[in-house]
């Protein structure tokens, strides 16, 4: 499966998204101007590497080696959290077929309302995350 590379910019987030180079990372801020954008191409690949994973077109994730999944974003606005959600929705598929996946959630340390947030979005996706506080 091909990877998606999104460059960030100063409203948009690193979205580097890689099956083969086991890298699936968003970073950066995530406020941009049209969302749909930015996102529904994220959506469409994620809902479609799912599909892959669940129909065996690939095969390299598993009980040995899960699907580590980090976000690392400093800030993101509201219309952006709906779309992360979405990407954790379509991942949940995944864990409920018995396939692990990890999401790490870095936050800085003095920056709580980040932490708050993706606890939020785990509570609400009904998944775990892993809080991680990592200076800048």
């Amino acid at each position: 499966m091909q990877k998606l590379y999104i460059e960030k910019t100063d409203l948009t987030p690193e979205i580097h998204l890689s099956p083969d180079e086991k890298i699936f990372r968003i970073s950066g801020v995530s406020s941009p101007e049209d969302v749909r954008a930015l996102y529904y191409p994220v959506i469409e690949w994620i809902n479609s590497f799912v599909d892959n994973i669940l129909e065996g077109a690939i095969r390299i994730y598993g009980k040995e080696s899960p699907l580590n999944f980090h976000v690392d974003l400093s800030y993101f606005n509201s219309s952006s959290a709906k779309f992360l959600f979405d990407i954790f929705t379509e991942l949940k598929r995944l864990k409920e077929a018995g396939i692990p996946v990890v999401v790490e959630w870095y936050y800085e340390p003095e920056d709580t309302d980040m932490r708050e947030a993706g606890s939020d979005i785990a509570e609400l996706v009904e998944m775990d995350f892993t809080y991680i506080a990592a200076k800048k």
